[in-house]
């Protein structure tokens, strides 16, 4: 059996230290394996399984974005890939296998802005206040193979204001356990990117929503026969108590998706839809920035400014109401 190159190893090793030492998401961890792992085996055919990571140039980076374009891959693919090359090449720089990151000299494919589509906040209320009443026309049929769109009014409720009023990722309002609700501080304990820890306003609504849901949880676990997981299981649980009871971010969107269609949304809505609208609403009603920041667990500022460009739309009315020379 032939050894391995270096490259392969050394990306490997990479790959091992993300989700160890960084405690990476295994989402994350899957999107670095495939891009890294697909440059190195391009790296083993186009210089050879014998050649040494020190001799990988920035045109070698770029030859390779070339042949993703060769694939029809889109510009925002071909970034993806280049970010993980960087992260990479960063890694290795940092652990003295390499002098420089060459990645640094190849710039990032310029991607069109598309900002999402934020409801308002009338159309968000108007889901919200529809979910009191049992959603029979957001059900599939019942052979479908996604059970867990199926009608549970509570639960669906309680996916809806966590995801706006609280403003959380999918992935993290899956994360959820029964314990991560902070009943005391009115706030729930929520574990981001990187595994990082955050508390989150818990408002009236979504604590409402919740103290409804919690009973109907319970007896549906104790009748599917794990009462032990009634106080210290997931916060969501799909409808047939299967595996380890926990929802999965792939029902959530259909959830979602499937209330948002059937309450006159657009057909584009999805769970971070509404984690966008949580950041415009709270921006157009005069929150901080940075207190939005810190509640979307955003590392960086810019990467919440993106919110600023969502409320063009309510600078120009405010300019048309006001300014004399707007009249």
């Amino acid at each position: 059996m032939q050894a391995g190159s270096e490259f392969t190893g050394l990306a490997e090793r990479f790959l091992a230290m993300l989700a160890n030492e960084r405690g990476a998401s295994e989402h994350t961890v899957r999107a670095y394996a495939r891009e890294v792992r697909n440059f190195a085996a391009y790296l083993e055919e186009s210089l050879g399984k014998s050649s040494a990571v020190a001799t990988v140039e920035h045109l070698h980076i770029r030859a390779y974005l070339g042949t993703l374009y060769e694939r029809g891959l889109t510009k925002a693919s071909a970034a993806r890939a280049l970010a993980s090359v960087r992260s990479w090449f960063k890694w290795m720089a940092k652990e003295g296998l390499v002098v420089q990151n060459p990645a640094l000299l190849v710039s990032t494919p310029k991607l069109p802005k598309h900002l999402p589509r934020v409801p308002s906040v009338e159309e968000v209320n108007r889901v919200l206040n529809s979910l009191d009443d049992t959603h029979g026309s957001s059900a599939t049929h019942d052979d479908s193979p996604d059970v867990d769109a199926l009608v549970w009014p509570e639960r669906d409720r309680v996916i809806f204001e966590l995801l706006y009023g609280c403003g959380i990722r999918n992935s993290e309002l899956v994360g959820l356990n029964v314990d991560s609700i902070r009943w005391g501080d009115d706030a729930i304990l929520v574990r981001g990117k990187g595994r990082k820890e955050r508390l989150v306003p818990l408002g009236d609504e979504a604590a409402l929503a919740l103290r409804a849901y919690l009973p109907v949880r319970e007896a549906k676990l104790i009748a599917a026969g794990k009462g032990i997981k009634v106080h210290d299981g997931p916060l969501l649980t799909n409808l047939r108590m299967r595996g380890d009871c926990r929802l999965t971010t792939r029902s959530v969107g259909r959830i979602v998706k499937a209330i948002a269609l059937s309450r006159g949304l657009a057909a584009d809505v999805h769970p971070h839809t509404l984690r966008h609208a949580f950041g415009t609403h709270m921006l157009e009603e005069g929150a901080d920035l940075r207190a939005i920041q810190e509640m979307l667990g955003h590392e960086r500022l810019s990467t919440t400014q993106r919110y600023t460009q969502l409320t063009v739309g309510q600078v120009q009315r405010v300019y048309d109401e006001t300014h004399p020379r707007a009249k």
